[in-house]
């Protein structure tokens, strides 16, 4: 497994457990605009940290990224797009309903961890299952 792959796998990892963890303080009473932040945030450090940790200790391929990396991360990101497009205009509608804030910040916050998930799942399946350009 070369070091962009385990990007993906850390990005995907930490979008599930990062949103499995606001949802859990969500249901244990905390309230959403609390939990929110905070769980984005840890969410975002552990990916930080969690890179820095895959970096030290896998060195020798830490830098390397050829163009079957790029092609594959490119085409995870135009997928994973397409997901928080989707949120968004969800959202929007949402809001021109004048439905709650709860129910606009969350279809936000679920755009933004499906498009993560949607983009690894693709970026994932290119690496184990051969990725070919069009």
């Amino acid at each position: 497994m070369g070091a962009e792959e385990r990007r993906v796998w850390i990005l995907g990892g930490v979008a599930v457990l990062g949103y499995a963890a606001y949802w859990i303080a969500v249901a244990g009473g905390v309230s959403y605009r609390v939990a929110m932040p905070w769980t984005v945030g840890a969410a975002i450090l552990a990916g930080i940290v969690l890179h820095i940790a895959a970096t030290a200790i896998w060195r020798e391929d830490a830098n390397q990224k050829d163009q079957r990396d790029r092609e594959i991360a490119r085409f995870g990101q135009a997928i994973g797009q397409s997901m928080l497009v989707i949120g968004a205009v969800v959202a929007l509608a949402l809001s021109l309903t004048e439905a709650p804030y709860f129910w606009i910040a969350n279809t936000l916050y679920a755009g933004f961890v499906l498009s993560a998930v949607l983009q690894s799942t693709a970026q994932l399946f290119a690496y184990r299952r051969g990725f070919h350009p069009w």
